[in-house]
């Protein structure tokens, strides 16, 4: 009985030990960049397609996590989720469900809201804290591409970019958008992360423009594909913006 019980303490301890550790292990395999921050190293880790994870301060925000990337069971808990739409390659209960703990705080949109029956719902321009990280949500949404029944891949006023505050960093996660006139509404930003995703979202030409209307200090494109994406091009285009430093990172 005694052994029972030394084997089930042992089991317990090298489960709270070694699993925070395994799940922080599993972050290597993605790309990762370090942002140095007046608050401490931001850690961006690129897991594809429309999907990333951040690090800073040690807490963990999932953004737009998405299973069919990766075991979100092998993942890091999340001290946060951002959802920046419903489109299930965005926001996947699957990929969800594994990270999610009692004290897991998350923004989305309203129409995510809708499903998921938690988080606070932010609409275009209006601001919130994210543990303790200044997030303001902002437009995103087609012009150009649309469905076969004129209505746009996202519609105006439905899906969400944010805007995320670390330190004396300011940090532009698009979402699914084209290069909207409002762009040149969104200041002082330092990193910005857009999407050149055919026919969803931006060409590289309507990419190049959102840049020269952000002027960010370093962008990366994201949710782009080999099959569908020239990207390329837009790095062809990046030769003649100045000033902006451009990194392409693995998202497929």
């Amino acid at each position: 009985m005694l052994k029972s019980i030394v084997f089930l303490f042992i089991f317990c301890l090298t489960l709270f030990v070694f699993a925070p550790l395994a799940s922080a292990n599993a972050l290597v395999k993605f790309e990762q960049d370090i942002i140095p921050t007046s608050g401490g190293d931001l850690k961006i880790y690129f897991v594809g397609h429309g999907t990333l994870i951040l690090s800073y301060n040690g807490k963990i925000i999932h953004v737009d996590p998405f299973s069919q990337l990766t075991d979100y069971n092998l993942l890091p808990k999340a001290d946060a989720i951002l959802i920046t739409h419903q489109h299930r390659d965005h926001f996947d209960l699957d990929a969800i469900t594994p990270i999610l703990t009692n004290t897991t705080e998350i923004v989305l949109n309203a129409k995510a809201f809708e499903v998921l029956g938690k988080g606070q719902v932010l609409n275009n321009w209006e601001t919130t804290s994210l543990i303790g990280i200044p997030v303001e949500a902002t437009p995103a949404y087609n012009i150009v591409h649309k469905r076969d029944n004129g209505e746009p891949f996202h519609p105006k006023g439905e899906g969400n970019g944010y805007i995320l505050t670390f330190g004396d960093k300011r940090v532009y996660i698009a979402g699914d958008t084209e290069n909207f006139p409002e762009m040149k509404d969104i200041k002082n930003i330092d990193i910005a992360i857009l999407p050149i995703n055919l026919p969803f979202t931006m060409t590289a030409e309507m990419a190049k423009d959102a840049v020269l209307m952000i002027n960010p200090k370093i962008v990366y494109p994201y949710h782009f594909h080999l099959s569908t994406t020239d990207i390329n091009k837009f790095l062809e285009l990046m030769k003649h913006v100045k000033n902006v430093e451009l990194r392409v990172r693995n998202m497929i």
